[in-house]
């Protein structure tokens, strides 16, 4: 990543007037800063400017930004990028700065910012500021509000942050082979007033799919529903970092949805009440508990909680489908199927060949089998006890006593307390019991069960 000193060495430089910048205006344009890590990166205190309480993107960073005459400079690049998936497979996307998703722009309420977009693909794109109030001529829509920017082209955008929340950012230039290929990323504005609403940590993290074949690179920009690969960032588990917590830290965890279909995110030991959306805040008087809640496509949720459960607790959409990578459609159900005889037969032709799916699913967390080129196991990732069995939008959140303030390093996994712990019980399972037993055991002492049939073959017991 370029370094802060080197990105702020220009922070004299004139401002650019106009929504195209010429090759004179190119030449003082704030420095592109660039990412390539793809590690959580620690929350950007302001520098400058209004203060306020930073957000954490999840395996993200966010954008520096230079004051020039009281405006928040930012320069995003939208070009090819090449994203680690997890660990074994990578995609070639296109998306920001480096990354896909774009880096997390963080701004406060009544700011004046003014945005550079350089254009390095290979065609139009433009961006729109998704949930904002703006001018018309800023919002984005190519042969609407504006002309595309071409490529090789650096357009300005300009507007005043007028409402707190958290927002998204995109194309609405051939949106769907752009959209389809990563382009997007997450727009904070904090409140003018740090104090309202603070939390002790607070994450983001945008949703994404993808249709990537196995030994491929490049999604399939046309699918519409048969996606294989769910992201939280752009990232499947077991290439998602937990969320750290500290015990009793009050949590925020805002979460955008740019995907094709809706996700019901759930937590596990704790429950939350959703305190924002696109709209903005939602009232105390009309937040309500929940355990899950449901983000729908082109929404944003915000949920805050007490993190007083100490764990390491599951954070999933829980449409199941979701916590699994690299899927085929069209494997048949074999559960129940006897494959001994057949597989004897493919053994003599293709030695590696395993059957599976007889029992069940699951042994398929523990299998080492060869995969094609470039892609990820269907169920991955491990934990203190074995096989997690998940992967696509499946994380932790790591809830710890003594955790330092601005500590978000991984702690490892959780030491549970002696006896906390579900266990195997010794003489394996009771035997089942009938009915007319069942009520035998539950008479007192001394009193008998009569069983009494009368007419139309019904029992009834005394």
């Amino acid at each position: 990543m370029v370094t802060r000193r080197s990105f702020f060495k220009n922070a004299g430089v004139a401002a650019v007037a106009g929504a195209v910048v010429s090759r004179v205006g190119a030449a003082s344009l704030p420095e592109a800063v660039t990412m390539e890590k793809a590690a959580t990166a620690p929350p950007l205190h302001p520098p400058t400017g209004r203060p306020y309480n930073p957000v954490v993107t999840l395996n993200g960073w966010t954008l520096p930004w230079r004051m020039k005459d009281g405006v928040k400079q930012f320069h995003l690049v939208a070009e090819p990028v090449v994203r680690e998936i997890a660990p074994g497979m990578k995609a070639r996307l296109w998306g920001y700065n480096g990354q896909s998703p774009g880096p997390t722009i963080e701004v406060v309420e009544g700011d004046r910012v003014r945005i550079f977009v350089t254009n390095k693909l290979p065609e139009h794109t433009s961006v729109h500021w998704h949930g904002q109030r703006l001018p018309n001529g800023m919002d984005g829509v190519t042969g609407i509000t504006q002309q595309g920017i071409g490529p090789g082209k650096t357009f300005m955008y300009e507007f005043v942050a007028r409402r707190p929340g958290t927002f998204m950012y995109h194309p609405h230039a051939d949106e769907m082979t752009q959209m389809a290929m990563g382009m997007m990323g997450m727009w904070i504005t904090h409140p003018k007033d740090p104090h309202f609403m603070p939390v002790d940590r607070d994450f983001c993290l945008l949703l994404a799919s993808y249709d990537i074949d196995p030994g491929s690179y490049t999604p399939k920009v046309n699918t519409m529903t048969d996606f294989n690969l769910w992201t939280f960032n752009s990232r499947a588990f077991p290439g998602i970092d937990p969320m750290v917590m500290r015990q009793h830290d009050k949590v925020r965890i805002r979460v955008g949805n740019l995907t094709m279909t809706n996700h019901p995110i759930h937590i596990h030991g704790h429950e939350f009440t959703v305190t924002g959306t696109d709209g903005g805040w939602v009232p105390p008087t009309a937040r309500w508990p929940e355990v899950t809640t449901d983000v729908a496509v082109g929404q944003m949720r915000a949920i805050e909680f007490i993190a007083d459960e100490p764990g390491d607790w599951a954070f999933h959409c829980h449409k199941s489908h979701h916590t699994m990578n690299a899927m085929g459609h069209d494997v048949p159900t074999m559960i129940g199927v006897d494959q001994k005889e057949v597989l004897g037969k493919i053994n003599k032709l293709i030695p590696d060949y395993m059957a599976m799916g007889e029992k069940g699913m699951a042994d398929m967390g523990d299998m080492e089998m060869p995969l094609p080129e470039n892609t990820l196991p269907m169920m991955t990732g491990s934990g203190p006890f074995g096989a997690v069995g998940m992967g696509g939008m499946f994380t932790t959140m790591k809830v710890r006593k003594g955790i330092a303030r601005g500590d978000y390093q991984d702690p490892g996994w959780y030491r549970h307390p002696p006896g906390t712990v579900a266990r195997e019980v010794s003489g394996g399972a009771p035997q089942p019991v009938s009915a007319p037993d069942k009520a035998a055991m539950a008479a007192k002492p001394g009193e008998a069960v009569i069983e009494v049939t009368k007419p139309g073959g019904k029992h009834h017991q005394h």
